[in-house]
């Protein structure tokens, strides 16, 4: 069975430090259904500034599974390869995908990302997964 980033509510990210070393991190994933038969497009929202983003710019190594809100894995780990999404018009498509997906609550977070004065530090991570 392979990852279904499209009915998954949470999947467990984990990234590589420069040493090996994994860290896992649950997020919010939505698949972007505009993408060829070669590979699933997946984007995650996250702070520029997180450590995830710094792990992913050493190593675009990284491993995907469904979990739950608090991070315990309840599904099989598969390899990708990511990369921050640094264009305009990607980040608006993949914030699109994201709203598509989590509705109302990816509104609120980008109104409070506004609020507290992080909006300008919101990201995007793009991940490719190879189809099986």
């Amino acid at each position: 069975m392979s990852l279904d980033a499209a009915q998954e509510r949470y999947v467990s990210l984990a990234t590589f430090r420069r040493d090996g070393r994994e860290v896992r991190t649950p997020v919010w994933i939505a698949e972007d259904p505009g993408k060829g038969p070669k590979d699933k497009l997946l984007f995650v929202y996250t702070n520029t500034t997180s450590g995830k983003v710094k792990r992913v710019r050493a190593t675009r190594r990284v491993r995907l599974a469904a979990c739950d809100f608090r991070g315990k894995v309840h599904g099989e780990w598969v390899d990708g390869e990511a990369r921050l999404v640094e264009d305009p018009k990607g980040m608006e498509h993949a914030f699109s995908v994201l709203t598509q997906k989590y509705g109302w609550q990816m509104r609120a977070g980008l109104l409070f990302s506004r609020l507290s004065g992080r909006y300008p530090q919101r990201g995007i991570i793009e991940i490719r997964l190879p189809r099986r």
